[in-house]
């Protein structure tokens, strides 16, 4: 691996060229904040499905793609003279070390034998956050709006516990999901599609609730899930047309039948 003058060199370098694409390039001449979001979020997602494939060589080329989104934003920020990569750099290491005084502050020899627990760690940070001069004023104000529900509605529940609005057990948590699917059974049997909606979301937080409380990330789970289905259906859709027998005049068993032989396949 590189040794630290190294990496210094190369992220210098990085501005350097960062530098250039803007004074020297229309395209780059041109971009925004507003411009270069959509593209941001996109290279975001391509990170995520990197990282869910553990593909080391596109994590790379994915990581190296948002950080110039991150250099270019904070170029965009120096031509405008309200912050710089240094600030971002500075404010992003002081909120570190003001978030972990138990590596920085007093605490430092309690983590060093072991007396402070993730946990621990965890509700500390959430609480800081919220006596920040410049942070949340409120324990869920930090849940960015645009985040993808799923994802929110952990996070959410992710930040009550922080403050210790939690269940006791996470045994606990199973009497709730039961309570909602039953909810949901009902409005659905009265066809009432507001109260359904409703119930549906209540049954799906509940759910989320219970893979964090077990530990899981939900989303990762639901991706997952999804990417099986589409191996099986693709399997599917392959034994169709090897036969010459569209999808649409096959019987669900003869479906049913093909689908067991995907899920063997995968075995």
């Amino acid at each position: 691996m590189h040794t630290r003058e190294e990496k210094l060199q190369a992220f210098g370098r990085l501005l350097d060229v960062m530098d250039d694409l803007r004074a020297k390039c229309p395209w780059d001449r041109k971009q925004t904040n507003q411009s270069l979001r959509p593209n941001t979020i996109e290279e975001t997602y391509e990170l995520a499905d990197a990282l869910l494939r553990e593909d080391r060589k596109e994590i790379c080329k994915e990581l190296g793609d948002v950080l110039l989104h991150i250099v270019f934003y904070a170029k965009i920020g120096s031509e405008t003279g309200d912050f710089d990569i240094a600030d971002v750099c500075n404010q992003l290491c002081d909120k570190l070390i003001y978030r972990h005084p138990h590596v920085y502050g007093p605490e430092a020899e309690r983590i060093e034998k072991g007396e402070i627990t993730v946990d621990q760690v965890l509700k500390n940070w959430e609480q800081l956050k919220v006596k920040e001069k410049d942070g949340n004023k409120r324990v869920l104000s930090g849940v960015p709006e645009a985040l993808p529900s799923l994802i929110k509605a952990y996070r959410i529940q992710d930040k009550a516990r922080g403050v210790g609005f939690d269940w006791e057990t996470r045994e606990q948590v199973w009497d709730k999901v039961r309570e909602e699917l039953g909810e949901l059974e009902v409005e659905l049997n009265r066809e009432d599609k507001e109260k359904s909606t409703d119930e549906l979301g209540d049954f799906i937080f509940s759910v989320i609730n219970a893979a964090r409380l077990y530990k899981l990330n939900p989303d990762n789970a639901l991706e997952r899930t999804n990417r099986k289905f589409i191996r099986r259906f693709t399997y599917l859709e392959e034994h169709s047309i090897r036969i010459g027998k569209p999808l649409t005049e096959m019987t669900l068993a003869e479906m049913d039948k093909i689908w067991e032989e995907a899920k063997k396949q995968e075995k």
